[in-house]
């Protein structure tokens, strides 16, 4: 429910802004930020291009969105992965090919956005096209899928995908689907791991070259992925269950096998996967109740969408919410570094998706990450990880793969 909401909320320009803005960064720690390629592999801002108001070319402000070109560029974000989501719906042939549409329609309003703004932006399907991109000084804007539903039972797509740009799928959202179980199906685990078409997914994506997202999946589904897939795997916008007990989350035993597969967790900027939740606060009461007074998202008609919007609004008005630090999500890499090491960690932002911090609202602000790494000891050469290094040794390796 949470995405579906801020979908509804981020789109019409409708929640309050609730982020306190960063009061910026020393030189030298953009000196060193600007150094490192830096890379998002996780925004639903392609659901904000469906909107035909908002210009990703001008520098915009949140909540309209999180992420445009010239904020990109303000923020030293050389890369970001623009995700086409699709919320999952029942698995009837109607609502697959709907998705499927919705999903290819998104991808077209990236191209069409990098094509309009070519002096700053262009569509990368490379893991080295983000160095000859920021040699020019423009940003690389890829493309992944939150949710395999597109693809329904298909395995073709699979390659239709790939051949449009799309450089990783995450298998499923927060329902199960015809390739795994979800980590937050509240009907439980369906396939128990992966299903019998999933198996023929995981290979398929090896085959291809493409990077095979484990966020939102099941525990026992991203095992069965760990052990089926010929390449390593990453988690495009996941947190640290120890930290934060949200089932999206990687427990210590998931990270270590993470880690054993040589793949990367890129930390999730929201709030829930950051911080457990303080239910004593009349904001968590009173957003309780909208979601079980609307609890049927996919089939509200237009009249209780907008009531919701009109609700929603009134409650982040009157109850401003007490979002996570930047602190609180460094705490996260500190785990991961901590436990199976520096090489397996980044950060994917889940921007215009819910994703923000109490310092940083949206990709201008991404410095202060840099900063509170550097207050705490980090070097350059794992700052230089934790941005893009580990995410490119990963796609690199899965490229590589596909070459053979």
């Amino acid at each position: 429910m949470i995405k579906a909401v801020y979908v509804l909320l981020l789109v019409g320009g409708l929640l309050a802004n609730g982020f306190v803005f960063g009061e910026g960064v020393g030189k030298g720690v953009m000196k060193i930020h600007n150094k490192a390629i830096t890379i998002d592999t996780h925004c639903d801002t392609p659901m904000a291009l469906l909107d035909e108001e908002f210009d990703i070319g001008t520098r915009n402000s949140a909540p309209k969105s999180r992420v445009d070109f010239p904020r990109m560029q303000e923020g030293g974000l050389d890369a970001i992965f623009f995700a086409a989501f699709t919320g999952q719906k029942e698995r009837t042939p109607e609502n697959t090919e709907n998705a499927y549409r919705l999903a290819h329609q998104m991808i077209d309003e990236t191209y069409k956005v990098c094509n309009e703004n070519n002096k700053m932006a262009e569509v990368a399907t490379k893991s080295e096209d983000v160095i000859r991109l920021e040699k020019k000084g423009k940003r690389a804007i890829y493309i992944g899928m939150e949710n395999g539903f597109p693809i329904g039972t298909d395995i073709n797509r699979v390659q239709e995908f790939y051949d449009r740009g799309v450089r990783y799928i995450t298998l499923c959202h927060s329902s199960n689907n015809d390739i795994c179980d979800s980590s937050t199906d509240k009907k439980g685990p369906e396939h128990n791991g992966l299903s019998d078409f999933g198996k023929e997914v995981v290979p398929k994506m090896n085959e291809l070259g493409m990077l095979i997202d484990v966020s939102h999946i099941s525990d026992k589904s991203f095992f069965d992925v760990i052990e089926l897939s010929k390449t390593p795997v990453f988690a495009s916008h996941s947190s640290i269950r120890s930290i934060a007990h949200h089932n999206r989350n990687f427990t210590d035993d998931m990270l270590k096998a993470l880690a054993k597969n040589g793949g990367v967790i890129q930390i999730c900027l929201l709030d829930d996967y950051i911080k457990d939740p303080d239910t004593t606060t009349v904001y968590f009461q009173k957003q309780k109740e909208l979601r079980l007074k609307y609890n049927k998202f996919e089939t509200m008609t237009e009249a209780q969408k907008k009531e919701l919007r009109a609700e929603w609004r009134d409650l982040s008005l009157k109850y401003p919410q007490k979002l996570p630090t930047v602190a609180d999500c460094v705490d996260h890499i500190d785990y991961v570094k901590n436990l199976v090491g520096i090489d397996y960690v980044g950060i994917g932002s889940d921007f215009d998706g819910g994703g923000g911090l109490d310092g940083v609202a949206d990709v201008s602000e991404f410095p202060n990450i840099t900063d509170e790494m550097l207050k705490r000891g980090y070097s350059e050469e794992e700052i230089d990880k934790v941005w893009g290094g580990n995410f490119l040794r990963v796609f690199k390796a899965v490229e590589a793969f596909s070459q053979k």
